[in-house]
Parts: structure tokens; sequence; C-alpha cells
């Protein structure tokens, strides 16, 4: 028997869906009816999707074979086909693509059933992502996602052929073999972008540093994909030519996904430190400081 999700529409009229783990915040710009059956269309998508994955988590969390693929379920094999390109040069499992795969699939749903102007499926911050015409889409960047930090401002436009957002680093849901705060990438769809985040999160590192706190894991999370492998818990203090080096690591990896078609730009983010790649160039604005007003 099917799981039922949580399905809700909240006041500000976007779609919030929730089952197990996965919890989706839905937008779209459009005529009423085209968003209502965009609304219907993801639902019922929705409805069954977690036991399909389910049902092939074992296979998903195996380390993916860059030539053939065994999964049965479309979001698994979108998963896998998101990691195949890295895995004959490192250890990935479908599961590093898996929030921006259902992302993709939902917003899939809605964008077949419907005329919509812009379209967003954001799944805990990996985002799938459709615009059209004028329509624009701001992005938020914060020096540090896990508290109160810098905040700036990302503008994506239909022009820019960007299909997919996602962020990754060692405060995220998931666990890094990386040092990085946050890297957030564009591609044309979600499942690659939120592949290329997690490959170029662990790029950004200092193997061996003494100020980086490793753990394995398994002993974090059991039933981790990531078994044995250590992942980061702590970053100690860490020197201008520290941080440096970690980004110019991280930011080599970038480069070769750039140049291989697999993303359209990064932006990577270390102890306050900022890099930005792209294709084309990216616009990053930071909000003024706002000054108290006059007595």
């Amino acid at each position: 028997m099917s799981r039922q999700p949580q399905i809700a529409l909240l006041p500000d009229r976007r779609l919030h869906l929730q089952d197990g783990p996965i919890d989706l915040i839905i937008g779209a710009d459009g005529a009423e009816a085209d968003i209502r059956a965009a609304y219907r269309a993801a639902a019922e998508r929705f409805t069954g999707l977690l036991d399909a994955l389910c049902a092939e988590l074992a296979e998903l969390r195996k380390a993916a074979d860059p030539d053939r693929c065994l999964l049965t379920e479309v979001v698994a094999q979108r998963m896998h086909a998101a990691v195949a390109p890295f895995a004959a040069q490192m250890f990935i499992t479908p599961m590093a693509a898996v929030a921006g795969a259902v992302a993709e699939e939902i917003l899939a749903a809605m964008t077949r059933t419907a005329r919509l102007t812009r379209v967003y499926v954001n799944n805990g911050g990996d985002i799938a992502l459709h615009l059209r015409d004028a329509a624009t889409f701001s992005v938020g960047l914060m020096d540090r996602p896990d508290r109160a930090g810098v905040m700036r401002r990302m503008t994506l436009r239909a022009s820019d052929g960007i299909g997919g957002v996602a962020t990754s680093g060692r405060h995220g849901r998931s666990f890094s073999l990386g040092i990085a705060d946050a890297v957030t990438v564009l591609a044309r769809s979600a499942a690659q972008a939120d592949a290329a985040a997690t490959v170029i999160g662990n790029a950004v590192d200092l193997p061996g540093h003494p100020a980086v706190v490793r753990r394995p894991a398994c002993e974090l999370q059991p039933d981790s994909d990531l078994g044995h492998r250590l992942v980061t818990r702590e970053v100690g203090e860490l020197s201008d030519a520290d941080i440096a080096a970690a980004l110019a690591a991280g930011e080599q990896t970038a480069q070769g996904l750039l140049a291989a078609g697999l993303i359209e730009g990064a932006v990577l983010q270390l102890a306050g430190s900022l890099r930005v790649l792209g294709a084309r160039p990216i616009e990053i604005v930071r909000p003024p400081l706002l000054r108290p007003a006059a007595a």
C-alpha cells in the first residue's frame, strides 16, 4: 500500500508536499487554472514516489557504475545518470543526486500539464527551476548556511538556461568529505546540480590539516552510503593561505566540470571568502548595510 504524503496549500499560495524525509515547497506563476492543474499534477506524481525509491534503496546506496544502471524507477535512473560522469574517478552513489532528482521529477509533471511562466520546486535548498519569457528567480547565498551570516543574492533569468540550483557543504543536511561552508552550483538540471555540488564541495579541502576534525560516516549514521569514509565534523582556525588553498582545489574541480559542460556555474564559500565561476557572468549582489534613521 502506497504511503499518503502530506499535501497543503500555504497561505501565500505555494504548495507544500511532505513525505518522510522529502519536504518540498513549490511555487508557480501563470493563469490560475494552470496553477491549479499543475499543483494537482505535482501532488499526484509525488504520491508513491518515496515508496518507489525505498524499494531500490539498497542499490541506490551502492557505488555507481559509470557504464551500467540496474535501477528501474525513473527518478532512481535520473539519480544514477547525474552521478555516472563522476563514478569512474571517485566513489559516489546515486544518493548524491536524490534531492535534485526528486525536485526535477515533480517540476516535469507540472510543466507537462500546464503552461506556466515560472515554476520552482525547492527540496530542502536543492531547486528545480523553469523560467519562461521575462521571468526571473532570486537565489539567496549565505556565507554560513547553519546560522545567520552574510547574505548575497544571485538573480537567474530565463535566457540563462538554468534548470537546477543545488547547494552542498559541511553544514548541509548530508555529510561532506570537504570543508566548504557552502558550494552552490547552477546546471541544466537539478539532479546534475545536486551531484556536482557534492563533488565540488568534497574537493574544497585540506587533507590532513590538524584543524579539521573528521569521523567515519557510519559512526554518525549507521546506514550512511559513505560507510567508513571520513566526513568533516569541525573546522578550526584556518590561515588565509589555508583558505585560499582549499578554495583553489575546489575551483580546479569546478573548472573541469564547466569545461565538460556538466555545470553552468558555481559559487564556492569558505570562512567568508568567495569564489565565483560561470560559463557566463554570474551577478552576485551583496545588499547594502542598513543604516539607522537620523534622530
